[in-house]
């Protein structure tokens, strides 16, 4: 059996663990009333010997690739793990080659593609509506690495061939490298300016002033972040129309997002937290936690006004 990896690191994991909660408590009532099969039990020994334990100190020092075979029944799953600080897996990543599309400004390939919205993101958003919205926790599996290098090193390099690797494709590893292109953004969707302010938006108690707070906030985006946001965003309120199925609400679907859209470039956030003393890990958590927070703010609302009378033509038209 190939190796098979998370494109998501450690401590992005850590950010939608609660979304993974709320699918599997879903799914427990079924699987009670269901005999495990052995790549079922397989997984779970892969999750309960090496996902949920603690690292101890002396792997946490350790930078080498760790490798181990757990086998059952005489299938083997190889896993190579390796720690990474958190500053240096939350640190988006400019790319060194323009030519690309990951680690790009989204201006940057807009322009250069005479488009709307990333042909990256039109591409993953159509194959996955066209197969992808009945698969269970659709953007919260991961897919596997090797194919999301694959899709990655094809957009990157505009090979033609990319729609018919697609096909060919688990349709989470295409979740998985639209994930990835927005988690490498050298700044995020939300931009690094006004990163700060949707996070003290959120914060607001009345519930006026938070709606005309985070609007203006919205509309104040340039033009291809706003637009690829509102169209990732119809995008996602689909996939929770299917939450029955998908079992991806809209809490777990900002779970997943939160960070990856909003989560800043710069190693030191500028959000101000309250005068007591918190740790590293709490202000992290906080940080995470507002992320979540904005995102689902704007999947609740039923619409967002835009000055663009002529938004559905703007996001639908073949000038995407």
């Amino acid at each position: 059996m190939p190796e098979r990896m998370s494109e998501s690191n450690p401590n992005e994991e850590e950010s939608v663990d609660q979304a993974s909660n709320s699918v599997e408590g879903e799914e427990g009532d079924t699987a009670s009333r269901k005999p495990l099969t052995t790549g079922a039990r397989l997984w779970d020994r892969v999750r309960s010997s090496l996902l949920r334990p603690k690292l101890d100190p002396q792997t946490l020092q350790n930078k080498d690739w760790q490798r181990t075979v757990i086998a059952m029944n005489g299938i083997e799953v190889k896993l190579s793990m390796k720690f990474a600080s958190r500053e240096f897996s939350l640190k988006r990543m400019p790319s060194r080659k323009q030519s690309g599309v990951f680690g790009v400004k989204i201006n940057v390939v807009t322009k250069r593609e005479r488009s709307k919205v990333p042909l990256i993101v039109r591409q993953c958003v159509e194959e996955i509506e066209r197969r992808g919205m009945d698969e269970v926790g659709i953007y919260r599996v991961s897919g596997v690495a090797t194919d999301i290098q694959a899709l990655k090193a094809a957009f990157d390099s505009n090979n033609r061939d990319v729609s018919v690797m697609m096909r060919e494709m688990d349709v989470n590893a295409i979740a998985g490298t639209l994930k990835l292109y927005f988690r490498e953004l050298p700044e995020p969707l939300f931009t690094d300016e006004l990163y700060p302010n949707f996070a003290g938006g959120i914060a607001l108690s009345d519930s006026v002033a938070k709606e005309s707070c985070m609007l203006n906030l919205l509309l104040s985006l340039p033009e291809p972040n706003l637009v690829t946001f509102l169209f990732l965003l119809d995008h996602l309120k689909r996939v929770t129309e299917n939450e029955t199925i998908n079992k991806m609400s809209l809490h777990n679907l900002a779970t997943v997002f939160g960070p990856t859209l909003l989560r800043p470039s710069e190693k030191d956030s500028k959000i101000s937290h309250s005068s007591q003393p918190i740790s590293m890990n709490d202000s992290w958590s906080l940080e995470v936690m507002a992320q979540v927070q904005v995102l689902l703010y704007f999947l609740q609302l039923e619409s967002i006004p835009t000055p663009d009378s002529k938004r559905q033509s703007l996001l639908f038209s073949t000038e995407v």
